[in-house]
């Protein structure tokens, strides 16, 4: 894993990070606070590379904090495609982050070539949490809830921090249904052990700067497109998914039984949704090739 760092529209520096070895690019717009360590399957994937969100995990906060908002995210994430000198990719969004990734796509059609949502709505954010509460205060508890949190973010400094990530730990949370049994437990040690580091006054100050976000219109959206939801995720229910994406031309989506950290609970299904969006994706550009290419069937 190679890491840099980058100077995105504000002067904030972000830090990016990408795999090592040869493979066609793809782009993972992250989820608030995630890092490498949540994707087991692709971090030894050449061509896949991200990013830490502002303020956290080596990117430093902006100057100006109120820069947070999804301009500034979609903005970070073409400031890490121009570094690398990508013009046109898949891109990934897991969690919040497929609110980058959908935003990106609708603002730069040209740089998006496919789009691979998982475990994570298009917008409204919070609309899409906590299925088992009526959809009409959905938002305003999420909101709420969120809030409070922020509120209590020293707290949680104090004891998070203070958590010692052990072969125990990991075992509850694997078998008390945070997250599912599937889950490597190598893998959640090195995921959880890096996330309960965060500030998390900050943590949920992002989360409710991006959560702002109202339900995005894909309706532009012409690229080869899949979703993959969690039957049991309740930050992200699958109709929070599916319906925004349900008249797309190129819509591809699939239901595991996993929870919203499905990129840890099945990483190999994960992959395999991977190449075959980008399979997907060079049949189109094929096809468009061949569509206008001078003396083509289809182009006379």
């Amino acid at each position: 894993m190679r890491e840099h760092d980058v100077i995105s529209w504000d002067g904030t520096k972000i830090r990016t990070w990408q795999a090592s070895g040869e493979g066609p690019p793809v782009l993972l717009c992250p989820g608030v606070g995630s890092g490498p360590e949540s994707w087991p399957s692709l971090t030894d994937r050449g061509g896949l590379l991200s990013w830490y969100m502002r303020g956290t995990m080596g990117s430093d906060r902006p100057v100006d904090e109120r820069n947070i908002s999804l301009d500034d995210h979609v903005s970070d994430a073409l400031a890490v495609l121009d570094d690398a000198g990508v013009e046109r990719c898949v891109v990934m969004g897991w969690s919040m982050g497929v609110t980058i990734a959908a935003e990106l796509a609708l603002r730069h059609p040209e740089r998006v070539a496919g789009l691979l949502l998982v475990a994570g709505a298009p917008g409204d954010s919070f609309d899409a949490m906590l299925p088992v509460i009526p959809k009409n205060v959905r938002r305003l508890v999420g909101t709420l809830g969120t809030r409070m949190l922020k509120q209590a973010g020293p707290l949680l400094d104090s004891v998070l921090h203070r958590v010692p990530v052990t072969d125990l730990t990991t075992f509850l949370l694997r078998h008390t249904g945070v997250i599912k049994p599937s889950s490597d437990p190598e893998a959640v040690t090195q995921a959880v052990s890096r996330f309960l580091q965060h500030d998390w006054r900050w943590y949920f100050t992002l989360a409710l700067a991006l959560g702002e976000t109202r339900r995005q219109d894909l309706s532009p959206i012409v690229c080869p497109v899949t979703l993959l939801a969690g039957r049991d995720d309740v930050l992200a229910t699958t109709e929070s998914m599916s319906g925004p994406v349900g008249k797309l031309p190129q819509a591809r989506l699939r239901v595991l039984p996993c929870s919203h950290y499905l990129p840890l609970e099945a990483p190999e299904t994960v992959s395999a949704e991977l190449d075959l969006l980008l399979d997907r994706v060079r049949a189109v550009d094929f096809a468009t090739s061949e569509a206008f290419t001078p003396g083509s069937r289809s182009h006379t």
